[in-house]
């Protein structure tokens, strides 16, 4: 295949195989955008990994306009974007005039994100746009005024698809109850933490696959963001890798890739080397066994 965008090439197949996100084709494996973001990364570096990951077959970029920098750094790098290319965005959050990431979940807050990112990336229309509540940790808890129904918020965002402005609708940080509440919404994907070590979240997973909605993990390895273990710190995991000549990182990653057919991950990174190992998990192949051991590593599963 080949993309329009700065003289890039999709490449086949895709790392990690292919699955359904918005009704469109995408590599399981994409890239999420937000390191680069981070005020060590060279700009020359992040649109080199950029167009580096493209050409590697990643097809699902994951960014926000309230990261900073990342959806015009995606914009230089890409534009005019390849057709095969699925830009997903978040809403729910933004910057105050000094920079820190403040709530803002009102309706018109959230139309307000949309038409920022639409302007950032430069496009006409969000081929999916994540609705990140902030009703639970980790990260921001929404208090006062900004404490707004889901339904509100729905009913918001549907209108922008109807107007062409939204492809499609996916939630963030949800419990099962609220997923259930949004079904009729219509939800492309979910983003939830969720890892080898991390199973809170899978009553949202599993009403995920009962409806086969994608389920796109964050903090997929852990992190001391948010007081999860690291996946690539434990023995079990370390030994898998060991025996596979692989890193723990792609033996955590492989795993999420065969606990679900329809997950997409979007690991991120500012390294070529680092970006090319985390699409390299797509060839990972686990065994039986070694599923069976990874999969009682997992937290206990927290009713939603």
């Amino acid at each position: 295949m080949t993309a329009t965008g700065q003289g890039t090439d999709f490449a086949t197949p895709a790392p990690g195989g292919t699955a359904k996100l918005a009704g469109r084709t995408v590599a399981r494996i994409g890239f999420g955008a937000m390191q680069l973001e981070r005020e060590t990364v060279r700009r020359d570096t992040a649109l080199a990994i950029l167009r580096q990951a493209v050409r590697a077959g990643v097809r699902h970029i994951d960014t926000a306009d309230f990261y900073g920098s990342c959806n015009g750094l995606i914009h230089a790098a890409l534009a005019p974007y390849p057709a095969e290319l699925v830009l997903v965005t978040k809403v729910g959050a933004t910057r105050d005039r000094g920079g820190r990431l403040v709530p803002a979940q009102r309706p018109d807050q959230l139309r307000g994100q949309v038409e920022a990112n639409l302007a950032t990336l430069g496009i006409g229309q969000v081929g999916v746009v994540n609705l990140r509540r902030l009703d639970a940790q980790p990260g921001l808890i929404a208090q006062g005024g900004q404490r707004v129904g889901l339904d509100d918020q729905l009913a918001e965002l549907s209108a922008l698809r109807d107007a062409g402005q939204i492809g499609a609708i996916g939630l963030s940080n949800v419990s099962a109850d609220q997923l259930r509440q949004a079904l009729p919404a219509g939800i492309a994907c979910v983003q939830n933490s969720y890892g080898v070590l991390d199973r809170s979240a899978e009553p949202v997973l599993e009403l995920c696959r009962e409806h086969g909605i994608a389920w796109v993990p964050f903090f997929p390895l852990g992190s001391a963001l948010a007081n999860r273990p690291r996946a690539t710190d434990d023995p079990t995991v370390a030994a898998i890798a060991a025996s596979l000549a692989a890193t723990p990182a792609q033996v955590a990653l492989a795993w999420l890739l065969a606990h679900y057919g329809n997950t997409l991950l979007i690991p991120g990174t500012a390294d070529p080397a680092h970006l090319a190992e985390n699409l390299a998990a797509g060839d990972l192949r686990l065994s039986t066994a070694a599923i069976a051991a990874l999969g009682d590593l997992g937290e206990l599963a927290i009713p939603g």
